[in-house]
């Protein structure tokens, strides 16, 4: 698992990522390189490492869109337009601690699903693997 997470980096994935380039851009290279990974790999028997890994890189991802949001402002406006009640909006967004603890807040977990982020093209690792790995 760190193996991954090490090699993600070394590719430019991990630390290495504009977090102010869109996001959405990054989203084939990533693909391209899990799927590789999957691939390579999808014979073991790697479902706890692929659901670990998995929850790492959907949680990068809400930091580099969060990262994006720059302003407290434009962070309230987007986690309200995103459905989140405004009192949570209102805490997460004019929160001043760090980028990956924010989002690890109810507001941005509410606002950012796994599901809305697997409709907008983001790519799943456990469902890949699923149809990779005939036992998962």
């Amino acid at each position: 698992m760190s193996i991954v997470r090490w090699n993600l980096k070394e590719a430019g994935y991990g630390e290495h990522i504009n977090p102010w380039a869109n996001p959405w851009s990054d989203e084939q290279r990533i693909k391209v390189y899990m799927r590789g990974w999957l691939n390579y790999c999808g014979l073991a028997d790697m479902k706890n490492r692929i659901d670990d890994l998995n929850g790492w890189l959907y949680h990068r991802i809400r930091m580099c869109i969060w990262k994006q949001w720059k302003k407290p402002r434009t962070k309230v406006r987007n986690l309200i337009k995103m459905g989140v009640p405004t009192d949570l909006a209102c805490q997460a967004g004019n929160s001043r601690r760090g980028y990956w603890f924010v989002t690890h807040t109810v507001a941005v977990n509410l606002a950012m699903t796994k599901e809305r982020l697997i409709n907008s093209g983001f790519y799943d690792l456990a469902t890949a693997y699923q149809s990779v790995h005939v036992n998962y």
